[in-house]
């Protein structure tokens, strides 16, 4: 049964990446109207994650996976809790309406089947990460969706907004991306455990290491780019340049809620910290105010939700970090209330936009007439977004005062920021779903409609079910929510909170956050007008920071080229083997680790003939005065080592080294007279006196190592091994021929490799040469009348 269920969750969680295979494929055959078949994707999954919420209720929990490489302990395998479980639920049921609201949406667009692609790529890699158990798996899909939402955001790539908006995300979240696997890396040193449902149990060995620290800021550092918390914040809005159904996904319960995930997933083991508690709240509440003032100074409906969004992230992020059980609970509450509210809304900005042609809330309004249905749809998530009854936003309201309301200091702070940013959110969504649909019908450049099926459905059932989710709030949070608090609080909770306020403190702020969103919107433009003096005295924000920071890394890897690659082959060598000198020398003076000088050998005269003829090739190479000579010359040393191969008992050795050598020289000098490359060398004295010096150190590095190395006593492990196994295993005789062919197979291969591309590149330099030779042939006047072109093939020559 556990086999089968592993299988079942298995397959569930490749569903989507099935969807991106198929999806062009489908969408050739039925247009737009794909959308309804590849949403039964999404759909199958989320029925089959559903199946596990009575388990998860009762206290229990999914595991699954496979080895990769066990002795790493590197598995990919997955956890499903409350926490896990919630998000599951929420990227399925929510990526559903979104598959065929796109249809919808994009309808007729050369390019839908592959957005289908890339959206189903995006969610499979959101769906992998909130499942994720192993390190290995949750880094994978955590990098997944970071490059997944640069192909979304940057869909429309003929647009110059598009690509850089796309190219910022990708920095952003990519740069937080290496930072997270740093303090991956770090806690898996620190705890020797690289699974998170290990790591759950050894969260006091990770809080009592003095690395722990260093461990946080890493993981803060892609949590906070990936959520967009203050001030990597800028991303976020300017993804608005993805088509609508990309920014409703992303907005509601994906890409940018990975970073609150991740928080969430590890506050029972890095959380109750004074640094835990200092940071989160500190820079949570900070995103928070910059998120909901942006938004009051915005005029587009897409923009407006994307900076909301950016502060409920903020609250998100604070109420975590706050470290009491109220605290986690409202976050869990208004994680899910955020999920469905911002969904629809940013459904119905699409819906707005996709029949008027305008989303600026100035040009708009009038529009309950036409579009009655989606005015009721906004209305309703506005009700949700601005904590009202009956809306399940409003019981995330009343918990998150109930959490703050506290005594302290900082609590009061962190309460009244609470009741700004919350008063500015109210005042926000009603101005997204009521200026744009009530007064008098003003002139859009489309005749406004109400929107067909696939466009309506998604917004209507996400409204619908943030008030089903109140009115049965008790269902929901024995099934949803007090799962999902017990897995972030790592103990036991259970939420009461219900439709019917508890008269204290809570409902009073309510009371006077409801009291200041209406004031807001009332004053909203004047509000506009005032923020927008404000920005404009503070002068560029990150946004504008972000451009100068590419532009200056720009113009300081063009300085680090020019300096490192400046396109002259001598300086690369010299400097190879300046390390190579280096990396033989140092280690064996400053180790004390210099061979004794052996004694000379008492040569007889056969042998230091051969010596002698190995001298002379040397000095012969060394005066040779062009480049073939002393190729030629150079052969000699090749025939020398060949003949001391045989001398001293190695003919097979000697034959290899005969053939290699001779066709070495043949083919050098082959090339050579093709490319013409004859002139001698015109190096001044100095370069030549230094490329002695190095070439005399690098010679001399090998000599003493290998003196060092013939120091130790002869090890036949190894010989004994193939004397033993050759014949055996391999069935060679030729123990040489056995060790190459064979146990050496795949350096072989490796080496065999590296001569086909050397012969490639030699191909490619002496066709460039002849088709350079056959251009200067034909005589054409534009050649010979451009000034240099003889001196610069001459310069190319030598």
């Amino acid at each position: 049964m556990a086999a089968a269920t592993a299988g079942l969750t298995f397959l569930a969680l490749c569903l989507p990446f099935l969807g991106a295979l198929t999806a062009p494929v489908v969408f050739r055959r039925l247009g737009h109207n794909a959308a309804w078949l590849l949403a039964l994707l999404p759909a199958l999954a989320f029925l089959h994650f559903s199946s596990f919420l009575p388990v998860v209720a009762a206290g229990g929990i999914q595991t699954g996976g496979f080895d990769w490489v066990p002795s790493l302990d590197l598995r990919f395998s997955w956890l499903i809790d409350g926490l896990s479980l919630t998000f599951a639920l929420l990227i399925t049921g929510i990526g559903t309406l979104i598959v065929v609201y796109a249809g919808g949406y994009l309808k007729g667009h050369v390019d839908l089947g592959r957005f289908f692609s890339f959206i189903f790529l995006f969610m499979g890699s959101m769906l992998g990460l909130v499942v994720s158990d192993s390190f290995l798996t949750l880094f994978v899909f955590w990098e997944l969706t970071s490059i997944t939402s640069f192909l979304l955001i940057g869909f429309d790539h003929h647009r110059e907004a598009s690509r850089r908006a796309a190219l910022q995300a990708l920095v952003v979240t990519g740069g937080g991306g290496l930072l997270f696997l740093a303090g991956l890396l770090l806690i898996w040193q620190i705890t020797g455990i690289g699974a998170m449902s290990d790591l759950l149990k050894a969260g006091d060995v990770l809080r009592a290491s003095p690395l722990y620290l260093a461990a946080l800021i890493l993981v803060l550092g892609g949590a906070f780019t990936k959520s967009a918390q203050f001030p990597f914040h800028f991303w976020l809005p300017n993804a608005m340049e993805a088509p609508t159904p990309v920014s409703a996904y992303l907005h509601s319960a994906t890409m940018v809620k990975a970073g609150v995930y991740l928080l969430m997933r590890l506050n029972p083991i890095m959380g109750g910290t004074m640094a835990w508690q200092t940071i989160l709240p500190v820079f949570g509440a900070a995103t928070l105010l910059v998120g909901t003032l942006l938004a009051i100074r915005q005029t587009d409906l897409k923009l407006k939700l994307a900076y909301t969004t950016v502060s409920s992230l903020g609250l998100l992020v604070m109420l975590t970090g706050f470290g009491t059980d109220y605290a986690v609970e409202a976050a869990v509450l208004y994680l899910v209330a955020h999920s469905l509210f911002k969904g629809a809304l940013f459904m119905v900005a699409g819906i707005v936009d996709h029949e008027t042609g305008t989303r600026d809330i100035t040009r708009l309004g009038g529009l309950r007439s036409a579009m009655p249905l989606t005015f009721v749809a906004a209305l309703v998530a506005a009700i949700s977004m601005g904590g009202l009854p009956p809306a399940f936003g409003f019981l995330a309201k009343e918990e998150i005062y109930a959490a703050l309301a506290q005594a302290s200091p900082a609590a009061i702070i962190l309460t009244l920021i609470a009741v700004a940013g919350n008063a500015l959110m109210f005042a926000i969504a009603f101005a997204v779903a009521l200026k744009p649909f009530v007064g008098p019908l003003t002139e859009t450049p489309r005749p406004p409609h109400e929107a067909p099926p696939l466009l309506w459905l998604g917004p209507v059932t996400l409204a619908l079910l943030g008030i089903a989710s109140a009115l049965f709030s008790g269902l929901w949070h024995e099934y949803v929510s007090s799962p999902m608090a017990s897995a972030v609080g790592g103990k036991g909770l259970e939420i009461s909170v219900s439709l019917i306020p508890h008269i204290g403190l809570p409902l009073a702020l309510s009371l006077l956050t409801v009291l200041i969103g209406v004031i807001v919107y009332w004053q909203l433009d004047r509000a506009r007008f005032l923020m927008s003096v404000v920005l404009r005295a503070l002068g560029p924000g990150p946004d504008r920071g972000f451009d100068g920071f590419i532009s200056g890394l720009v113009r300081l890897s063009h300085v680090v080229s020019r300096l490192l690659q400046p396109g002259r082959l001598e300086i690369y060598v010299t400097v190879t083997f300046l390390c190579l000198a280096a990396m033989l020398l140092i280690p064996l003076a400053a180790h004390g680790e210099l061979p004794a000088m052996p004694a000379l050998p008492n040569l007889q005269w056969h042998e230091a003939t051969i010596f002698l003829i190995a001298v002379i090739g040397v000095v012969a190479v060394v005066f040779a005065r062009d480049r073939l000579t002393a190729i030629v010359s150079l052969g000699i040393q090749g025939f020398a080592v060949a003949v001391i191969f045989l001398l001293f008992g190695a003919p097979d050795l000697s034959f290899t080294q005969f053939m290699v050598e001779t066709l070495a020289v043949v083919i050098l000098a082959l090339v050579m007279t093709r490319l013409r490359l004859s002139p001698s060398d015109r190096r001044p004295p100095l370069a030549r006196i230094a490329h002695a010096v190095l070439a005399i150190a690098c010679g001399s590095g090998f000599t003493l190592l290998l003196l060092k190395a013939t120091e130790a006593p002869f090890d036949l492990t190894l010989t004994a091994f193939f004397n033993q196994y050759s014949k055996l295993i391999a069935h060679g005789d030729n123990v040489v021929n056995v060790i190459i062919v064979d146990f050496r197979g795949t350096d072989t291969l490796g080496e065999i490799a590296v001569v086909a591309m050397t012969g490639l590149a030699i191909l490619a330099l002496i066709r460039i040469r002849a088709g350079g030779e056959r251009k200067l042939a034909t005589n054409d006047p534009d050649l010979e009348e451009k000034p240099g072109f003889e001196e610069g093939m001459e310069a190319e020559r030598s």
